[in-house]
């Protein structure tokens, strides 16, 4: 299990225990693009074969912010459902929570991780991501037939 402390107090942590996947659920289908039609079954079943990560405020121990990592924890990784609570944004935490969960799959070994974003690429470049390097190489298949 990983746990990580940043200076204000903030925690993040992947035990599974903590995650609060009411309140990530709620996240999810009421504030992203991405996930508004997944019922909760399907984010405890995503989460389950997932490594999830979550930031927890110092005063309360409440969660504010999650990230989850689709890995094989050897080679690769898929980081997605990064989500801060709109009432804690403006304070570095999606940065903070980036850079936490690629230096633990760093820590794994893995030499490829990928991510999806249609509006934060500013958050991901301050931990290292870039543009794909070769785009014609990856290939997807869409079974609900939606945007990519």
């Amino acid at each position: 299990m990983f746990t990580l402390t940043r200076e204000d107090g903030y925690l993040v942590s992947t035990d599974p225990e903590r995650l609060d996947l009411d309140r990530v659920h709620h996240w999810l289908t009421t504030d992203t693009y991405w996930a508004r039609e997944w019922d909760r079954a399907t984010v405890q079943r995503a989460f389950a074969t997932s490594i999830g990560f979550g930031v927890y405020r110092p005063v309360d121990g409440c969660q504010v912010a999650v990230a989850r990592a689709v890995t094989d924890r050897a080679t690769f990784a898929w980081i997605c459902d990064v989500y801060v609570d709109r009432a804690e944004r403006g304070h570095g935490l999606g940065t903070w929570l980036s850079g936490a969960v690629r230096d633990q799959l760093t820590e794994f070994g893995i030499h490829k991780i990928l991510l999806d974003t249609d509006n934060a690429h500013g958050v991901y470049a301050k931990v290292g991501f870039v543009p794909l390097q070769q785009p014609d190489r990856w290939m997807q298949l869409d079974q609900q037939g939606g945007p990519g």
